[in-house]
């Protein structure tokens, strides 16, 4: 069974004067080690008049740098993407024997690639609500990825979802005094938890795909009514054997087919989708994403219709 999606997603920075534009990196586009298949990409610049280098940055996700030679009033990028939607196991990988049960140890030149993965939080960004909920962890696991399950279902149920508006990302402490945050504050947040427990974890921005399910669950999550997309953030831990393993704290859940990373890093600075200096201005933001289903194999949850049946009755017939 194969559902293929087309997705589309707009930023635009209208500016109320002409203003020069510093060197822009853009990060918009599936960071290699995306499980979803990409079956097509492209990414439209508007001034067209520019420079465009793809690199990719210490952590092994793609950036687009941008140049503009010449002052604009306005800023817009546009990505169009096809995705083909087979559903993933996330719980489809082996684990090492020396870390199938938590805690394990990484071995000394793994921990060295992993250093940037392990930095623990500074003393402003964690208090003593962080502490008493590292606290509250299990110790010990006879396997390391129930741990991963619960810490992840634990912050879950700790921090209630809102969407927040204001730039950046609360630090840890903040988040659970507050009880509230965004994706990339709980996800920040899981990141911190699971450092402090000696497991290595990056910070992960994405876009998030969610389709109408076929048939309403019996029980467990409901899922969504429509279909829809959006940028998204979640956390990725390292165990040796499986790799890296996405964990999206918002939902509780694992990261599946819906889940499209577009980079991984230490931090979410370097995650940004968007960064670069310009001059200063009034400016006024445009955000707007789409998600459409283009293929859909038949399936027992969702068959063919009647006018297809009468279609392929009527070709062998022909035939």
């Amino acid at each position: 069974m194969a559902i293929r999606v087309s997705l589309y997603h707009r930023t635009t920075y209208a500016y109320d004067r002409e203003v020069t534009l510093g060197p822009q990196v853009v990060r918009l586009r599936p960071a290699p080690h995306a499980r979803t298949p990409i079956l097509s990409y492209a990414l439209k610049v508007d001034p067209t008049e520019h420079f465009r280098n793809w690199q990719q940055d210490p952590f092994g996700n793609f950036n687009a740098r941008l140049v503009f030679p010449k002052p604009t009033r306005r800023f817009q990028v546009e990505v169009d993407l096809i995705a083909d939607m087979t559903v993933i196991n996330p719980f489809d990988f082996f684990v090492e024997p020396d870390a199938e049960s938590f805690p394990f140890a990484y071995d000394a030149e793994r921990k060295k690639e992993l250093a940037p993965y392990l930095e623990q939080s500074s003393a402003d960004d964690v208090g003593e609500l962080f502490s008493a909920f590292v606290d509250r962890l299990p110790r010990s696991m006879d396997r390391s990825v129930d741990f991963l399950v619960e810490v992840n279902g634990r912050v879950n149920e700790a921090v209630e979802y809102l969407i927040r508006m204001e730039p950046g990302v609360q630090t840890p402490e903040q988040t659970l005094r507050l009880a509230k945050g965004s994706c990339r504050d709980s996800a920040w947040l899981l990141t911190h938890l699971l450092r402090r427990r000696g497991v290595a974890a990056r910070f992960v921005s994405g876009y998030l795909i969610q389709l109408k399910p076929d048939v309403k669950a019996l029980d467990g999550p409901v899922g969504t009514d429509v279909d829809f997309t959006d940028l998204h953030a979640w956390c990725e831990a390292f165990i040796p054997g499986a790799g890296w393993i996405g964990l999206d704290p918002t939902s509780g859940l694992l990261t599946g087919e819906g889940h499209i990373p577009l980079a991984a890093t230490p931090a979410p600075a370097s995650a940004a989708p968007i960064t670069g200096a310009v001059d200063k201005a009034e400016v006024e933001f445009e955000f707007d994403m789409k998600v459409r289903r283009i293929h859909e194999d038949p399936r027992v949850t969702k068959p063919y219709t009647d006018d297809q049946w009468r279609a392929i009755d009527a070709l062998a017939r022909h035939v």
